[in-house]
């Protein structure tokens, strides 16, 4: 517990504003060079009282190998409208799961920055490159 709070303090004073949304859910991925990642949670947006279901869907490429389920927070920034969110981010990340592990990573596009905080279960050891698409239903398709 003190591990995650020590990672979400590091993520708010990092963007130095404050959040206008935030995503929870849970999602699984799994890689070996190549690798994909689906998820679903609710976004709840500061200033309004409903949340809206979110899936998300990514591929990635680079040194990565194995796989992990995760319970995701997600940190927003910049999102004013919750139709916002639907669209594609590019981002960099690095993972690191021997049973259990905690993983931070940035995603940005057109002044939206996501900022997810995994914390799961699985063997996973890795960096990669990917993208992270945001949709209104489930996509089997990761691109």
């Amino acid at each position: 517990v003190e591990v995650v709070c020590c990672a979400i303090q590091r993520v708010c004073a990092y963007q130095g504003a404050r959040q206008t949304a935030y995503l929870a859910g849970e999602e699984g991925s799994g890689a070996v060079v190549v690798g994909a990642r689906y998820g679903r949670g609710a976004l709840h947006m500061k200033d309004l009282s409903a949340s809206q279901e979110v899936f998300w869907q990514g591929a990635s490429v680079g040194w990565d190998w194995g796989g992990n389920a995760s319970r995701v927070f997600t940190l927003v920034y910049g999102l004013y409208h919750p139709d916002m969110i639907y669209r594609r981010y590019p981002g960099i990340e690095g993972s690191s799961y021997l049973v259990a592990g905690l993983g931070v990573n940035y995603q940005r596009a057109d002044g939206i920055v996501l900022a997810p905080i995994r914390t799961g279960v699985g063997l996973r050891l890795g960096a990669n490159v990917g993208t992270m698409s945001y949709s209104r239903q489930r996509n089997l398709l990761p691109f």
